[in-house]
């Protein structure tokens, strides 16, 4: 059982959504409640951090090395320094108690992504998909979208609700858009003394599904079939969310959260907030960019 190491000590108060950049071989993360955008750079251990007007959630790059972005009040497009350039669309749901969360984009570029609802009481999150220029709900009755993952042959989306400590699935046809009803595929069982929850995820060029159980302090690869096959854990009680990087795509990296932890769990896991990695032995997929334009 390989263990996840630190490679930056970053003490980010809730560290999500790594995004590996191909092109400049860089980790993009975010820290949801700084607001900011992270960009990390492996090979020295550099990392710039570029303010954001409010708590962003996800983004996925741009054709044109820019970003789609999450946050609070609606979906942005940014330039490649992090600078606000339009604002897509609104939050079609109360900004005072949901923002968006976890999301990523498809192959034809449409941006997938969900929402959170904070006081957790009305089952009001979503999940949602931004293309064409329109935000389509896709699935509702949530109380955390997370977990947005494709298979790689695209027939299957994956998302979870990480209070219900369920991963669903949904049939996917790629070309269309179009998907199936809502499936439940994966359930974690909570104990007292674990109650590790799927957060966010990735999926490797096996189409096995690598998710972070929040609370869980480990990280775990599901097969196809919806069967945990490897854990790995990690110096930090909360990872949040994983993504395969390096030249190869044989690098995972996680992110972790240290807000709201108690002194006792800091003082046990003074890593937590920070960015963990481990090498694998199956790759990864390069991540889909929007199919959106800065400069259109």
């Amino acid at each position: 059982m390989q263990t996840l190491e630190c490679v930056l000590p970053a003490a980010a108060a809730l560290g999500e959504c790594p995004r590996w950049d191909e092109r400049r071989a860089k980790l993009w993360w975010v820290d949801i409640q700084a607001p900011a955008l992270h960009a990390f750079d492996p090979k020295t251990g550099q990392d710039t951090m570029l303010p954001m007007p409010e708590n962003i959630g996800c983004f996925s790059l741009t054709e044109d090395d820019g970003f789609i972005a999450g946050m609070r009040t609606g979906i942005f497009l940014l330039d490649a320094k992090g600078q606000v350039v339009r604002k897509l669309c609104a939050n079609p749901e109360n900004p005072a108690t949901s923002r968006f969360n976890d999301g990523r984009c498809d192959a034809h570029g449409r941006f997938w992504l969900g929402t959170l609802d904070e006081p957790k009481a009305g089952n009001a999150a979503a999940l949602y998909c931004y293309g064409n220029g329109a935000l389509t709900k896709v699935d509702a009755g949530l109380l955390t979208s997370n977990g947005m993952a494709f298979s790689p042959d695209y027939r299957w989306c994956y998302h979870s609700d990480t209070p219900r400590f369920t991963i669903y699935r949904h049939s996917y046809d790629v070309d269309s858009g179009e998907v199936g009803p809502r499936e439940e595929w994966v359930k974690f069982e909570p104990t007292p003394t674990d109650r590790g929850r799927p957060d966010g995820a990735s999926v490797d060029s096996e189409g096995f599904y690598w998710a972070a159980l929040y609370e869980g302090g480990r990280v775990v690869r599901i097969s196809p079939d919806g069967k945990v096959v490897e854990t790995h854990p990690l110096a930090a009680r909360c990872p949040t969310m994983c993504t395969f990087g390096g030249d190869d795509l044989r690098t995972l990296y996680v992110t972790t959260a240290r807000q709201g932890r108690s002194a006792e769990e800091l003082e046990q896991y003074p890593q937590s907030g920070a960015v963990f990695a481990m090498r694998v032995s199956v790759p990864g997929l390069i991540e889909k960019r929007s199919a959106l334009r800065v400069a259109d």
